[in-house]
């Protein structure tokens, strides 16, 4: 699956998310437990069928497994990204450099703000979007798509065809 194919599907999912949590007004744990139950009636009729047609399924989904590897490699990410996170917060709060204090109350005064204005699912949402729409700009830079390109630290006007 390409970039695009990636960044539809992000947007799709998304967009599926979005509607749940937004206009349903339902938790993002109600979304989490109404999947759950839909693969596993899925799942279930899926083995009552292939037990009544006779049909040999070649993987058993119980013998699934992720490595050690595998699973000390997601907890390794998330401790690092929470270990930044909480390294950044406590120099802010030490007060040691004065320019991330202000960045930080700053950036933290904004989404205060933000949120009161808009709900969280929808800035979520905007956010997902914005990225999306960067990986389809980004894999079609090359087709000379995009309108800006970053280059040398400045942004520059692209031209729409190479040929004029």
């Amino acid at each position: 699956m390409g970039e695009v194919g990636k960044a539809m599907g992000l947007l799709i999912s998304g967009t599926l998310v979005y509607y749940h949590c937004a206009y349903r007004n339902a938790t993002i744990l109600s979304l989490f437990a109404d999947v759950l139950i839909v693969l596993l009636c899925s799942l279930a009729i899926l083995g009552l069928l292939f037990r009544q047609l006779n049909v040999s399924v070649p993987v058993d989904p119980l013998e699934w497994q992720i490595s050690q590897d595998t699973a000390s490699n997601i907890v390794a990410r998330l401790a690092n990204t929470v270990g930044a996170a909480e390294a950044v917060l406590r120099v802010a709060a030490t007060g040691h450099d004065k320019r991330l204090f202000v960045k930080v109350v700053i950036c933290l005064y904004f989404l205060s703000a933000l949120g009161r204005l808009i709900s969280g699912v929808t800035v979520a949402y905007a956010g997902l979007c914005m990225f999306c729409l960067s990986m389809l700009c980004q894999s079609s830079q090359p087709l000379g798509n995009c309108v800006l390109k970053l280059a040398n630290g400045e942004v520059l006007e692209q031209e729409a065809h190479s040929d004029t």
